[in-house]
């Protein structure tokens, strides 16, 4: 942690070829939570893991929900526990 800011992990499959999906989310999350995120780490696993942590704490797993979520929702999720106040803009937009 940096700061006090919070460490996210993205831990990724490497038998399932995951970095590219990884690699791109950690993109979206630090670009619009790059005041707020002291760190962002990639962590290689195995066994089809694809799992997202702040600070030490699940915040979404493949596992659990069962198919990948789109990256607006992850970042509502994450805005959800470290700026529950800030807008998201167009992310946030509902779909028709």
């Amino acid at each position: 942690m940096v700061d006090d800011k919070p460490r996210l992990e993205i831990e990724y499959c490497v038998r399932c070829r995951w970095l590219p999906r990884a690699t791109w989310m950690a993109q979206e999350l630090l670009t619009t939570f790059e005041q707020d995120l002291g760190e962002v780490a990639l962590v290689p696993g195995t066994g089809g893991v694809f799992e997202v942590r702040l600070d030490g704490e699940s915040v979404w797993s493949r596992e659990s929900d069962a198919a990948f979520t789109d990256a607006a929702e992850l970042k509502r999720l994450v805005r959800d526990r470290i700026a529950p106040d800030r807008p998201l803009g167009h992310s946030e937009r509902k779909k028709p």
